[in-house]
């Protein structure tokens, strides 16, 4: 071949290819101007009933409306949130799979197990924040202590004694009850439980001293005065229980621990489709009666931007990690 033909034959290449590209550009674009054409699913890696899952279906019952498509919840629980996850990381990046995702569950699975099945800031990206759940530090009634300040004495004066329940090694409300003890400098025991609905009734009995859990499933126990709360470990007061002083003016400035969600999709997903549903669920996000529905079960609706998510879920994977490592817990 003349040095002529190669240059033509390598011409076509180029030509081709670039061709090539445009088309699948083209074809990237119209598929992004018709999102969504199809039903959506969301992964919710917990079990249906839940506080994560209430907060996820009024959120898209509301989305569906919107973008007159339906919209399915797919629930996957079981290690650690980590199942759920790792199905939408390993799904197609097109916009139709969801994961309304636990922050602080995937942000302590980053150091808390040695393969979780998926790499959080590698394999997901973030849509848009999407909610809180405030936990709380609750006891039984017959525990005498009524505020924190009683109960970190009460510890001090019996170290060893006094237990701390939590729905599961690992889990966001035993490293929050981890996150306490060193802070408080106290010695409680950690008695991990296979989930609040089994926890309840022992801290009910007073078989456990406390727990630093989610407040939902506390809300009817609180109004019926079968357990108390002391204190809450958001930054600033919940508006369903405004007299409740949070850890952080109890005496323990800078505590914080909050079940976060937000909405992630699978790593390459367009960027225009990342816009669009950021769009639409912030509108839904504002929505009164969904936020005054949902704060009746202790949830807090809030949107963001893919970057303020994706930079709170980083800013989560460090603090967890310390924890962590703080606490010698060693990662399965």
């Amino acid at each position: 071949m003349t040095l002529a033909l190669k240059k033509i034959s390598l011409l076509s290449v180029q030509l081709s290819l670039t061709a090539f590209g445009l088309i699948g550009l083209a074809q990237s674009v119209q598929a992004q101007e018709t999102f969504p054409s199809k039903a959506i699913k969301v992964v919710v890696p917990f079990p249906a009933g839940g506080a994560t899952d209430m907060l996820t279906r009024g959120i898209t019952e509301k989305l569906s409306q919107k973008l007159n498509q339906p919209i399915v919840i797919e629930n996957k629980p079981g290690a650690g949130a980590n199942i759920g996850a790792a199905t939408v990381a390993k799904a197609a990046p097109d916009g139709y799979t969801l994961l309304m995702g636990s922050i602080g569950s995937h942000s302590i699975a980053v150091t808390y197990y040695k393969d979780p099945g998926y790499v959080f800031q590698k394999d997901l990206v973030a849509v848009s924040a999407a909610g809180t759940l405030p936990n709380i530090v609750v006891t039984g009634m017959e525990v005498p202590a009524n505020n924190l300040k009683e109960l970190v004495a009460l510890a001090k004066a019996e170290p060893g004694k006094l237990t701390c329940g939590s729905s599961g090694t690992g889990g966001l409300i035993h490293l929050t009850c981890e996150m306490f003890k060193v802070a408080a400098g106290v010695d409680i025991l950690h008695i991990p439980y296979k989930g609040t609905s089994l926890l309840l009734p022992d801290l009910i009995a007073g078989r456990v001293t406390m727990a630093l859990d989610t407040l939902p499933p506390y809300i009817p126990m609180l109004r019926e005065k079968k357990v108390k709360a002391l204190a809450i470990t958001t930054a600033k007061r919940s508006a369903l229980f405004p007299d409740l002083p949070t850890v952080a003016e109890s005496g323990y400035p800078g505590f914080e621990s909050v079940a976060s969600y937000g909405f992630f999709a699978p790593a390459g997903t367009p960027p225009a489709i990342i816009a669009l549903l950021n769009r639409e669920i912030n509108i839904v996000l504002q929505d009164q009666e969904l936020k005054d529905k949902l704060l009746k079960q202790g949830i807090e609706l809030g949107g963001s931007t893919p970057e303020a998510l994706q930079a709170f879920a980083n800013g989560e994977v460090a603090k967890w990690a310390k924890v962590i490592k703080d606490s010698k817990i060693q990662p399965e």
